[in-house]
C-alpha cells in the first residue's frame, strides 16, 4: 500500500489527537465520513497505525527522573543478547530499549519517580543480569521536546 497525502493527513491528524472523531477528520479533509473511515481502518490492518495510547504527563503522575544507559554486555552471542532483551523488556522503568552501534551495545530510556528510585532499580534489578558488562547512565536534568509524533510531510514526495 503506497500512502497519498490523504492518508498522510489522517496520520497527522491522528497523531495530534487520537481521541479524534472520523467525522472531525472528515471535516478537516472536506471529504464524506465514508471513505475517511475506510482509509483509517485499511491504515490500521496494513500496521501504519500500531495502537492508540493516552500520552501522559509524568510529573503529574510522579515520574519525574528521566534516565539513558547505555549498556555493554560481556557477550554479543545471539544468546546473551535474547537474554538481556528478555530480562529488559520485564523491567516497567524501561520504556525504550534500542539496540545501537558504538560504544554501547543497548541504550534505554527510563522514566522513575525520583533518584532514589533510579538508584534502587540499578542495585535491585539491573546489575543482578549476569551477562552485564559496562554500564553507564546519563541523567536528564531538563526536557526541551519529547513528542511521539512522526513528521511525514518529506515523505510524499520521495
Amino acid at each position: 500500500m503506497k500512502l497519498d497525502a490523504t492518508d498522510h493527513k489522517i496520520l497527522q491528524l491522528l497523531q495530534e489527537d487520537s481521541n479524534r472523531t472520523v467525522k472531525s477528520i472528515s471535516e478537516s479533509l472536506g471529504l464524506s465520513t465514508t471513505p475517511v473511515f475506510e482509509r483509517i481502518k485499511k491504515l490500521e490492518k496494513e500496521n501504519y497505525i500500531d495502537k492508540y495510547v493516552a500520552v501522559l504527563n509524568q510529573k503529574k503522575v510522579g515520574l519525574k527522573q528521566i534516565v539513558f544507559i547505555g549498556i555493554t554486555l560481556q557477550g554479543h552471542t545471539r544468546s546473551y543478547l535474547e537474554k538481556f532483551v528478555k530480562e529488559i523488556n520485564d523491567f516497567p522503568e524501561v520504556i525504550e530499549c534500542h539496540r545501537v552501534s558504538g560504544n554501547f551495545d543497548y541504550l534505554l530510556k527510563l522514566v522513575t519517580e525520583d533518584i532514589e528510585a533510579y538508584e534502587k532499580f540499578i542495585i535491585t534489578k539491573l546489575t543482578l543480569l549476569p551477562y552485564l558488562g559496562n554500564v553507564q547512565s546519563l541523567i536528564a536534568l531538563s526536557t526541551s521536546k519529547q513528542t511521539n509524533e512522526l513528521d511525514l510531510s518529506h515523505l510524499l514526495n520521495s
